[in-house]
C-alpha cells in the first residue's frame, strides 16, 4: 500500500482528500437556477438549504465534540465513512421532489461533513508542529477550491444539473478512500483523552481560546455568506451568462485556495495574529465598499471580488492553528471541532440575513453588513497579540 511516509507526502495527500471530499457542500448553490425551475424552489428556500447545510454540520461537530468521537476514533476511518456517507446523501437531492425532505437531506449530508474537515484537520496537525500554519493553511485551500468545484461543474454542465450532483459525490467517495488508504497517522500525533465535557468550559475560560474563537466567529460571519451568495452577485454582474458567471464563482474560490495556502506561510513569518488581521482588514474593506459600485463598473467589481475571495479565506486556517497551539494537545481534535460547530452555527444567521438585507436595501447594505465580522475578528486577534499566551502561537511569532 502506498503511504505517505513524509509530511510533505502527507500534507499533498490530505489536501487532495480534502479538496474531493468539500465538493458536496455547495452542490445545491451551483444548480439553484435549475432547482428553481424544475423543482419549484424559490430563492427563499434555496438560502435554508445551503442553512441545512451549515446547521447539520454544526449538529455533527458538536456531537462529535461532546463526545470526543474525533479523539477515540481514528480520525482517518471517521472521515472516509463520514464522506461516504455526505457523498449519499447528497445524491438524494437528484429524486427528491418535496422541499421539507430536500432540507432533511442537505441537514443530513452537513452532518456527516462535521466527521470530515475537523479530522482533517486533526491528521495534519500530527505531522506538523513547525510549519503548522502553512500545512493547515494549504489544506484549507484545498477545502475553498473543493467547495467551490461545484461552480466549476456548473460550467461544464451547464444543461445537465444532474452532473454536478453525481460528479461531486464521486469526487467526496474519492476523497474519502483517499485519507483512509494512502495516509498514515502522522508522528507527532496526540492519543486521545478520555471524554471529559468540562474540558471546553475550562479551555474557553482562558484568555487565548477565548479570543482565538472569537477571531474565528468574525471570519465565519463574513466568509459563508460571501460563499453562499457571490454566484448570485457574479450572474448579477454579468447578466444572463451563466457558464461564464459560474466560471468566475470558482475562480473566486481557486485563488482564496492560493491566498490561503501563502497566507499560511507568511504566518510562520510574522505571525498569526498579524496574517488574520491583515486579511480581515482587506476582506472586510472590500464588502465594505464593493456593493456599492454602479453594476457598469464590471471589469472594477470583478477584479474586486477576486480580491475579496483571495482575503476572506487567507485568514481562516490560521484560526485553528492557534487553537490546536492554545489547546490542550490531547484534546485538540475535541477543540477544533467545537470552535468550527459554534463558528458554523453563526454563519447560518449571516446567509439567512444577507438575501433579506439585499432585496430592502440593496447588494451594497448586504455586503456591508458582512464587514462588521472582521471588525470583531480584528479586534480580537490584535488584543491576542497583545498577551503572554501569544508566545505559543507560531514559534513565538505570535
Amino acid at each position: 500500500m502506498l503511504n505517505a511516509r513524509t509530511r510533505s507526502s502527507a500534507l499533498i495527500l490530505v489536501s487532495a482528500a480534502t479538496f474531493f471530499s468539500l465538493s458536496v457542500w455547495f452542490s445545491t448553490n451551483a444548480i439553484s437556477g435549475a432547482l428553481e425551475a424544475e423543482k419549484s424552489i424559490d430563492e427563499s428556500a434555496i438560502a435554508i438549504l445551503t442553512i441545512a447545510v451549515q446547521l447539520g454540520f454544526v449538529f455533527g461537530t458538536l456531537v462529535i465534540a461532546f463526545t470526543n468521537l474525533s479523539d477515540l476514533i481514528n480520525a482517518r476511518t471517521l472521515f472516509a465513512i463520514s464522506t461516504i456517507l455526505a457523498a449519499a446523501t447528497n445524491l438524494l437531492v437528484i429524486p427528491l421532489e418535496s422541499t421539507p425532505l430536500l432540507i432533511t437531506a442537505r441537514f443530513a449530508t452537513g452532518a456527516f461533513l462535521g466527521g470530515v474537515y475537523p479530522p482533517a484537520m486533526k491528521v495534519i496537525s500530527g505531522w506538523y508542529t513547525k510549519g503548522r500554519g502553512f500545512a493547515l493553511g494549504t489544506m484549507v485551500g484545498a477545502l475553498t477550491i473543493g467547495s467551490g468545484s461545484p461552480h466549476l461543474l456548473r460550467s461544464v454542465f451547464s444543461e445537465n444539473w444532474q452532473a454536478v450532483i453525481i460528479g461531486s459525490s464521486i469526487l467526496a467517495v474519492i476523497g474519502g478512500l483517499i485519507l483512509k488508504f494512502f495516509v498514515t497517522d502522522g508522528p507527532h500525533d496526540v492519543k486521545g483523552a478520555r471524554f471529559n465535557p468540562r474540558y471546553l468550559v475550562g479551555a474557553l475560560a482562558k484568555r487565548g481560546p477565548r479570543l482565538a474563537l472569537t477571531g474565528y466567529l468574525g471570519h465565519q460571519w463574513e466568509l459563508y455568506a460571501m460563499w453562499t451568495w457571490i454566484g448570485s452577485f457574479m450572474l448579477y454582474i454579468i447578466g444572463d451568462s451563466l457558464d461564464l458567471a459560474s466560471a468566475l464563482t470558482f475562480l473566486v474560490f481557486a485563488i482564496g485556495a492560493v491566498a490561503s495556502s501563502y497566507a499560511g506561510m507568511w504566518s510562520e513569518k510574522i505571525g498569526r495574529t498579524a496574517v488574520t488581521s491583515i486579511a480581515m482588514v482587506i476582506s472586510g474593506g472590500v464588502a465594505a465598499f464593493i456593493g456599492f459600485l454602479p453594476q457598469e463598473m464590471t471589469v472594477l467589481i470583478v477584479i474586486l471580488v477576486m480580491i475579496w475571495g483571495a482575503s476572506i479565506i487567507a485568514d481562516s486556517a490560521q484560526f485553528s492553528t492557534a487553537m490546536t497551539e492554545l489547546s490542550d494537545p490531547a484534546y485538540r481534535g475535541t477543540m477544533l471541532t467545537f470552535q468550527t460547530g459554534v463558528g458554523f452555527a453563526l454563519t447560518a444567521v449571516s446567509i439567512w440575513l444577507l438575501p433579506i438585507v439585499r432585496d430592502s436595501s440593496g447588494w451594497g447594505w448586504a455586503f456591508a453588513m458582512l464587514a462588521l465580522g472582521p471588525v470583531v475578528g480584528t479586534a480580537a486577534m490584535l488584543r491576542l497579540r497583545s498577551l503572554p499566551e501569544a508566545k505559543n502561537l507560531a514559534g513565538g511569532k505570535r
